[in-house]
């Protein structure tokens, strides 16, 4: 009896980002963007004067998310998203800012329009999540 062929090892989002260094300028952007756009004041105001520590925080739940290492879960467990955004007032106009931002970047950063469709549903889903007030 012929033995079966392995089943296709299927690719990250994490790996078909071009792994550390795609999600790195996925982040890097993203919070440039949140820097520099009037449209996103309201969430930019969210965060500390500088984005250093938040982006890195990004980063390392975003690798994990997208199947790469769990850097953020090895560093500070379960990353109780919604409780973690709890003390800050994140209504649709933060969310739809915050989104802004990141569709931006992904547009600037992933090529794959498949990719990049598939991370903003998904990124949109958590970002309303996120949402706490009604704004």
């Amino acid at each position: 009896m012929p033995a079966e062929a392995p089943a296709p090892a299927v690719e990250t989002p994490y790996a078909r980002l071009g792994g550390e260094t795609g999600v790195r300028a996925l982040v890097d952007r993203f919070y440039a963007l949140m820097d520099t756009l009037p449209e996103a004041r309201g969430v930019r105001a969210l965060h500390p004067p500088r984005l250093d520590r938040s982006a890195e925080l990004l980063f390392k739940y975003l690798s994990g998310w997208l199947g790469g290492p769990p850097l953020y879960v090895r560093e500070h467990g379960h990353p109780r998203l919604r409780a973690r955004h709890l003390p800050f007032t994140i209504g649709p106009a933060e969310r739809d800012q915050w989104l802004r931002c990141m569709r931006q970047a992904l547009a600037e950063q992933v090529a794959d329009p498949a990719l990049r469709a598939a991370i903003e549903r998904a990124l949109a889903d958590l970002a309303g999540h996120m949402v706490n007030h009604p704004g």
